[in-house]
């Protein structure tokens, strides 16, 4: 009896470990409304904002992408347009509502693109539509997870990689944390 427990205290200690230390969720409520509203699975935008930007508003990549879900300016503007945003106003792609909003968007875009294929929307997201369609279209890559490894460039490759792996530990962290999510999750994937 005290080995089970304390076997599950250990479980439970882990579990609360992966949770709020190494797979965070800061910005739960507005990835859940921004998820909602552009239809796209909540773990997977989580998953995307942690491999992004590691949950900073202000990160700022080399390349001069911005925010939490790492967005380029010419790309958030155009989403915005997309989205309905008014057109001339200021985007500060350092407010978390603004680049989660954006960022959701611009991933359902991919998603729809690719007919809901994760690794291809996950390469577009990072690498850009066209390309990945020429890397599909040339055989270079099937766009299967199982085939990772085909990826022409490193950099996506790994973020393709890892955003799926912490994609598989939210949604399996969200099954324990927050199991009566899942049947409202399930409503929205069903349409």
């Amino acid at each position: 009896m005290l080995i089970a427990l304390g076997l599950a205290t250990v479980g439970l200690v882990g579990l609360l470990f992966l949770r709020y230390l190494v797979y965070p969720m800061p910005y739960r409520e507005m990835i859940l409304q921004c998820a909602a509203r552009h239809e796209v699975d909540p773990d997977l935008v989580t998953a995307v904002i942690r491999e992004e930007s590691r949950f900073r508003s202000h990160a700022v990549s080399p390349r001069g992408a911005q925010g939490l879900m790492q967005l380029m300016p010419p790309t958030a503007e155009w989403v915005a347009g997309e989205l309905g945003y008014r057109t001339g106003d200021e985007l500060d792609l350092f407010d978390p509502e603004t680049n989660i909003d954006l960022g959701s968007g611009y991933l359902a875009h991919m998603l729809d693109r690719f007919d809901g294929s994760f690794p291809l929307a996950i390469a577009a997201y990072n690498r850009g539509m066209t390309r990945v369609k020429s890397w599909v279209e040339q055989g270079l890559w099937s766009g299967c997870a199982s085939d990772l490894h085909r990826i022409p460039t490193e950099e996506t490759r790994i973020f393709v990689r890892r955003v799926l792996r912490s994609y598989t530990a939210y949604r399996a962290l969200n099954r324990v944390f927050y199991p009566w999510e899942r049947s409202e999750m399930l409503e929205w994937r069903s349409r």
